[in-house]
């Protein structure tokens, strides 16, 4: 694996968490191509306008916590660009930090303006037991 695009995956993976958690939208929304689409929850947010829309209405200050991303396996076949990716969300209440939601990242990307970025992103949860 090139460690170049390993460790430019992995620092948009971050990007993501980060700058969702701190509600800097206009930033989170250039970790997406124009054109990308994410999947969650049987629904399809098509476009980075869409995107950072969907994201900042989701998660206003009161909402927002932490995205802890972790066990990211990273697959180079030459631009074809996969990852996936462990996640769980950590809620910010007054008595200390609760996991709210856990599931898995699965992300393809693509090379945009010097830097690796989601074309997709499907949002996985796990079944209730």
């Amino acid at each position: 694996m090139n460690a170049d695009v390993d460790a430019a995956v992995r620092r948009t993976i971050a990007e993501y968490c980060q700058t969702c958690d701190d509600g800097r939208w206009d930033e989170f929304a250039l970790c997406f191509a124009p054109d990308a689409v994410v999947q969650v929850m049987g629904k399809d947010i098509v476009g980075r306008d869409a995107i950072r829309d969907w994201i900042s209405a989701a998660m206003p200050p009161e909402k927002r916590g932490k995205h802890i991303a972790v066990n990211s396996l990273i697959e180079v076949d030459g631009d074809d660009i996969r990852a996936s990716t462990d996640f769980m969300f950590l809620a910010l209440g007054a008595s200390g930090p609760t996991i709210t939601t856990v599931g898995r990242y699965v992300d393809r990307f693509v090379h945009l303006d010097g830097r690796w970025v989601f074309a997709s992103r499907e949002i996985v949860m796990p079944p209730r037991r």
